[in-house]
């Protein structure tokens, strides 16, 4: 399984209350002392400690990164910029040196304000979330009690208007609920018994008792904030447009300012040379771009754990799609119940619903429910043992129980006439999906279910084309003519059928290559192999997952395949504004070194140069916080 890499880069702080102050601190100061020197005719040689002490508390944040990037065999503009802070406070050059500092302290402190703009994107809705909750006692009575008692498996009540505190199983009642503190959708959605509801979540009507399943940091929505944090934090380490131009870069640079000495014995041209080319304004400003583009798509809904995604996203050539919730509804409905050798439906769905209880596949759950909905007892059974892909087993009251495909059951013994053959092949010809029963050797009959196709599917599928996905393939365990009925009603130009979960590994790791991206999209709970391997996973509508969570480097808690096309297009507008940096930061180089060795700039005015045109690269990466997606997501517009 190829593993997805993570460089440590430029300004790679702890972003904590302390370096955030020390830095405030060395730029208030080194602020001030510049102020008061440029300003000020008298200038007092007790000065001169002052600046070495604010030049030396600049460099050490600065000289660790360098060194633990140098450690681990990476060149960082890190690396740069202690060079040339070194050489001012050698030279003498102590004002060039506090310039330096300030640049490199600012640099940070914006950083982490853009950082911090990102996280309250969502966190901003944490006030939101209920201290004291209704607790539904022993007795049938609601007591109010503080959150932080309520643990798993408690009962809580939530009336209208009020928000859920917990991720939980609806136990009674109905109610409409406002998901978009979670999936940025503004339509509430109605939750019934059964149904999960999430924390933050708002009920705008109705009533429900729900026992509590997560609570705490392990609900759906303190993982999303973690996850927002996270991929703020990690930002520079996976940003690869920088990566690719920083080694040549600095080798350049060092030769430059090598050759000028050697030639002149200048150390000042020198020095001017690495001020200018102190590259600390790109290597902020394109972690920026990122870092806009992960907030805008966190109001949206669709969470990204790192910038590097967002850049793969958008060279992504092939794109692989797992059918059963992600092209269809992934909510199969039971449409048809047959029994055979006058076995009743009771009996056969008493059978069923034991041998289902436990998958998690979307079958499974169909039939759970259809059982629980037909008040059905359902009987114990043990040695329960599950093949992902073809079914179950188990035993129930001393015989062997088995569900699943008709080969399983075949495999298993049970025996099938020509009749029951026909049964199951007209059903296939409905394009509807089957679960067979058998117990000792007969069968004792099947359930039959239909998917929806997602209707918005076909537009997903054609847009991302759009955007340069040259190559779209379905991947299914369903039999081959019901998943190329669904492959041709969307689009999709390959299918993969009858395919068990490492089937589906393999086939992926066949079309990985370093030439191009792939990008895997599934349910994010029965696909959490292939999401892994995939250049780019993308889960689909599993916010509450932690499977997804734990294996997706992109999450669509919108449950909408149109997010596909809104990362892309966003993608592309970040790669164009980071594309408008190198060009704004080369411009200003080349211009900065023609004043140098046209004798303009000395040190001093080469440090403040660098600092007055750190802002243009900046500027424009904030762009990024201002796109706008249009409508129907395929012309978005700024």
């Amino acid at each position: 399984m190829r593993k997805k890499h993570h460089q440590i880069s430029a300004f790679a702080l702890n972003d904590s209350q302390i370096f955030f102050w020390i830095d405030s601190f060395l730029v208030a100061v080194s602020a001030l002392i510049l102020i008061i020197n440029f300003t000020s005719p008298y200038l007092a040689a007790i000065d001169v400690p002052v600046l070495i002490a604010v030049s030396v508390a600049g460099l050490l944040p600065v000289i660790f990164n360098a060194i633990k990037s140098l450690i681990q065999k990476h060149l960082t503009i890190d690396l740069l910029a202690s060079v040339a802070l070194i050489f001012s406070l050698l030279a003498g050059e102590w004002h060039s040196a506090v310039f330096i500092s300030l640049m490199l302290a600012s640099a940070r402190l914006f950083t982490r304000y853009t950082a911090g703009r990102a996280k309250r994107s969502i966190g901003g809705l944490l006030k939101l979330r209920p201290v004291m909750v209704h607790l539904v006692g022993a007795d049938g009575k609601p007591k109010e009690t503080h959150i932080d008692e309520i643990k798993v498996g408690d009962i809580v009540m939530v009336e209208s208007g009020e928000r859920i505190a917990v991720d939980g199983i609806v136990q009674s009642g109905e109610a409409s609920i406002d998901q978009s503190s979670l999936t940025g959708e503004s339509n509430p959605v109605g939750k019934k018994t059964g149904d999960e509801v999430l924390s933050s979540t708002l009920n705008v009507g109705g009533s429900l008792i729900v026992r509590a399943t997560k609570v705490g940091a392990d609900t759906a929505f303190a993982k999303i904030l973690e996850l927002v944090e996270k991929s703020q934090d990690s930002k520079a380490q996976i940003v690869s447009v920088t990566e690719k131009f920083t080694g040549w870069y600095i080798l350049a640079t060092f030769i430059l300012a090598g050759v000028s000495y050697y030639l002149t014995r200048n150390i000042g041209l020198s020095l001017a040379i690495l001020l200018v080319t102190c590259a600390d304004d790109l290597a902020v400003a394109i972690p920026l771009a990122f870092s806009a583009a992960i907030a805008t798509l966190a109001k949206r809904g669709i969470i990204v754990k790192g910038g590097n995604f967002i850049e793969g996203l958008s060279e992504t050539k092939i794109m692989i799609f797992d059918k059963t919730g992600t092209i269809t509804e992934g909510q199969p409905q039971v449409v048809e119940v047959a029994t055979f050798h006058g076995y009743s439906k009771e009996k056969f769905l008493a059978l069923l619903g034991a041998a289902e209880q436990d998958s998690a596949h979307p079958a499974a759950r169909a039939a759970q429910k259809y059982v629980a909905e037909k008040n059905i007892t359902v009987p114990p059974i043990t040695l329960v043992h599950e093949e992902p892909g073809f079914g179950i087993k188990g035993r129930v009251d001393g015989q062997e129980v088995v569900a699943g495909k008709v080969k399983f059951l075949k495999d298993n013994g049970i025996d099938f006439s020509p009749d029951e053959l026909d049964a199951i092949e007209e059903q296939k010809k409905k394009r509807r999906m089957l679960t067979s029963l058998g117990i000792g050797k007969e069968l004792l009959g099947f359930i039959s279910f239909s998917d929806a196709v997602r209707p918005v599917a076909p537009l997903a599928i054609a847009q991302i084309k759009e955007f340069g996905v040259k190559r779209t393939v379905m991947l299914t365990g369903d039999n081959e003519k019901i998943a190329g009925e669904v492959a041709k009603m969307v689009g999709i130009d390959e299918l993969q059928a009858n395919l068990l979960p490492q089937d589906k590994v393999n086939f992926i790791k066949g079309v990985l290559s370093p030439k191009y991206k792939v990008a895997m999209v599934g349910d994010g709970v029965n696909d959490a192999a292939g999401l892994a391997l995939a250049d780019i996973g993308i889960a689909m509508g599993s916010i509450g997952s932690d499977a997804a969570i734990g294996s997706a480097d992109i999450i669509l808690a919108k449950d909408n395949l149109r997010g596909l096309a809104e990362v892309m297009n966003l993608g592309r507008f970040t790669m164009k504004i980071i594309s408008q940096d190198l060009w704004v930061w080369g411009t200003v180089n080349v211009m900065g070194l023609a004043l140098v060795f046209m004798g303009y700039l000395d040190p001093g005015a080469a440090a403040a140069y660098n600092f007055i045109t750190d802002f243009l690269p900046l500027l424009n990466s904030l762009r990024v916080f201002r796109f706008r997606f249009a409508k129907d997501a395929s012309d978005s517009v700024v």
